[in-house]
């Protein structure tokens, strides 16, 4: 080996060579300012040698967004970097502990499959997370494998590219590299690594971490790493900790109206997948509602729609009542009137989230200002797409679009009723044009539907990636009429079987 690009450390806990580039080609610039973080939620954490890594995909738009250089490097060099055996300069690879309600009950977790190499530091200053998801076992397992699937990375990094495209904050994916390696689930599975990149990957569960342990000089360190790293400008406001839970409930709702408004469904709103930045985080048993039904859930393992479309805001709310626990402690000297801050803080929930929610359906229907006929309208609307069966996405694209779908669904006359009285609400406003630029930002063209991620995966288990390539391509633009996609925009059939998505593949 040339040493002047590598050079050997010998980890002799684990009893293997571990190869480290110091070379870098790729451009990082890492900063790592997590060490800063209290040691007792870090371990020190290399990922596994794989024998064969093998790139699947590399995300360029991404790469070149954060001024990385990968379009000049071949997929040897990249595979060994984007499967952890060659680490490059400066990074500090690490797993986090944490802790987290799931399903609603508490258990203390950890990073079981993922390892954080680095925050890298872009040229506008904005730092990002760059971590490996399935590169083996940590000091947080359990009884995990800490590998990964092909088909769920490959999965993750559609729908969070979909999501970014959409407009939704998310962590992002910049590549899927196949280890060469069996991963076993229920079946024989391939074994495969993505890189997720996010602003941070701090959570409630942190926080839920060292309130369990009664840490209250850790638990005020982290609080001010978050706020020095996600909300700097609370730093001079007069009581700290109840503006970081007012901030953290003001991101979460934005984001759960996005969800709303593109018919996502989360899947695993646990604790520990809340993050700290708002932004949208694990894509598990995540999936878009076709036929609008408020009920809807996918995940295999959700047995009473904790999670469902519907229940995303009230969990939501759940999940910050969770953490504004936690500063109980700091809010006030008077356990009782820091309970009542507490409390009446996170009471605001409700009608802040029904005024962006009224705000953001008002925005997919075009309707300017605000008029009293308003929530009526839009829930008549909603009642005629449930009780009818019609796709959430195609109905908005029908109003937004002429003839967009030729559904004869949008031709039936309670709809055409409908249809009359929310032109009429348009014409109290006269201004079609601000009219139509709302809805057009509003009502996404294509979302990634299920049966088309599903038939996109299994192909390219075959290493076919000509299905997925060509929905990235479309999913990059999903505000813009494109030519050619009808099948990409068609309900799927009904099927007997429900469709149904899984936790921690």
């Amino acid at each position: 080996t040339n040493s002047s690009l590598y050079h050997l450390d010998i980890n002799l806990s684990i009893n293997y060579i571990y190869l480290m580039a110091v070379d870098n080609k790729i451009e990082w610039n890492f900063n790592n300012t997590y060490l800063s973080l209290p040691k007792i939620m870090l371990s020190e954490q290399k990922p596994d040698i794989v024998d064969k890594p093998e790139v699947v995909i590399i995300n360029h738009a991404l790469s070149k967004e954060l001024g990385l250089n990968l379009l000049d490097l071949d997929d040897e060099y990249l595979a060994s970097v984007f499967s952890g055996n060659s680490l490059p300069d400066g990074s500090k690879t690490i797993s986090m502990a944490y802790a987290g309600h799931q399903f609603g009950h508490f258990t203390i977790l950890g990073d079981g499959r993922t390892i954080t190499i680095g925050e890298h530091v872009t040229q506008n200053n904005q730092g990002f997370e760059i971590q490996f998801k399935g590169s083996g076992k940590t000091k947080f397992s359990r009884d995990g494998d800490g590998k990964a699937a092909l088909g769920p990375m490959l999965r993750e990094y559609i729908i969070s590219e979909a999501m970014h495209y959409l407009n939704i904050p998310t962590t992002r994916s910049l590549a899927v590299i196949k280890t060469g390696e069996k991963v076993i689930r229920e079946t024989e599975l391939k074994g495969a690594i993505l890189t997720r990149v996010a602003t941070s990957h701090l959570r409630v569960g942190t926080f839920q971490y060292f309130a369990y342990k009664k840490d209250d000089s850790n638990l005020k360190t982290l609080i001010n790493f978050t706020i020095n790293k996600h909300y700097p400008s609370l730093k001079n406001k007069e009581n700290l900790y109840l503006n970081l839970i007012d901030k953290l409930m003001e991101k979460q709702i934005d984001l759960i109206v996005n969800w709303m408004r593109v018919g996502f469904i989360h899947g695993v709103m646990n604790t520990d997948n809340m993050a700290l930045s708002g932004e949208t985080i694990d894509y598990g048993p995540c999936a878009f509602m076709d036929q609008y039904d408020p009920k809807s859930v996918f995940s295999s393992i959700d047995h009473f729609g904790r999670y469902a479309y519907y229940n995303q805001p009230s969990i939501a709310k759940w999940n910050l009542a969770r953490f504004a626990e936690c500063l109980i402690p700091l809010l006030d000297s008077n356990k009782d009137k820091a309970i009542k801050l507490a409390t009446d803080k996170i009471n605001e929930f409700d009608k802040n989230y029904e005024n962006k929610w009224l705000g953001m359906m008002r925005d997919k229907l075009g309707m300017i200002g605000n008029q009293k006929e308003d929530e009526v309208l839009i829930l008549d609307l909603l009642q005629w797409m449930h009780i009818n069966k019609a796709d959430y996405t195609n109905t908005f694209g029908n109003l937004t679009y002429e003839n967009m779908i030729n559904d004869k669904i949008f031709h039936k006359d309670d709809f055409l009723k409908w249809k009359e009285r929310w032109k009429i609400r348009l014409s109290v406003n006269n201004n079609g044009k601000t009219s139509e630029k709302t809805m057009k930002k509003s009502n996404p063209v294509v979302i990634p539907r299920n049966h088309l991620v599903e038939d996109a995966l299994k192909t390219a288990e075959t290493g076919d990636l000509e299905k997925t390539n060509r929905l990235l391509k479309v999913l990059s633009e999903p505000y813009k009429i494109q030519s050619s996609i009808q099948d990409l925009q068609t309900s799927p059939k009904p099927n007997k079987i429900p469709y149904k998505t899984f936790c921690g593949t």
